[in-house]
């Protein structure tokens, strides 16, 4: 194991990451909050609430990536380039082993219903877009020749 980086000690380290997981938790429940109010005004054909929207959900994934950054860069620190999240939780007492993996579980969970609310609102935009398009220009082979 190597030690962490300069002026913060391996205990500060990991409560640097568990705080992070717990900061995320909350990111993350904020996120799937605003990609619900996307799906709905993307329904209603809401563009300036979508543009606002838009705006918000790149503001709050910031700071989600800055927190992964940072735990990656505290894990790497700690327990070398092949370390991971499980080695670290290895690193707890009981307890709080227990709790980081369940921890650790619900955020993962909360991440892939965020990747999968944004795909469901990528593929509405892109149909919607998609209809617009045949609305606007007619089918391509519409009156090409059977």
């Amino acid at each position: 194991m190597t030690a962490p980086r300069k002026g913060i000690t391996r205990q500060e380290a990991v409560r640097r990451v568990l705080q992070g997981m717990s900061d995320d938790s909350a990111g993350y429940a904020a996120l799937q909050t605003l990609l619900e109010e996307q799906f709905q005004a993307t329904l209603q054909h809401q563009s300036t609430r979508l543009r606002a929207l838009a705006e918000q959900v790149t503001a709050a994934v910031e700071p989600l990536d800055a927190r992964r950054r940072q735990r990656v860069s505290l894990v790497t620190a700690l327990l070398g380039a092949q370390g991971d999240m499980p080695q670290l939780f290895a690193l707890l007492q009981e307890d709080a082993r227990s709790k980081a993996e369940a921890d650790w579980a619900a955020l993962e969970q909360m991440v892939l219903e965020c990747k999968r609310l944004n795909t469901r609102n990528s593929d509405l935009l892109t149909e919607q877009y998609s209809i617009m398009q045949r609305v606007l220009h007619g089918e391509e082979d519409t009156y090409a020749p059977g």
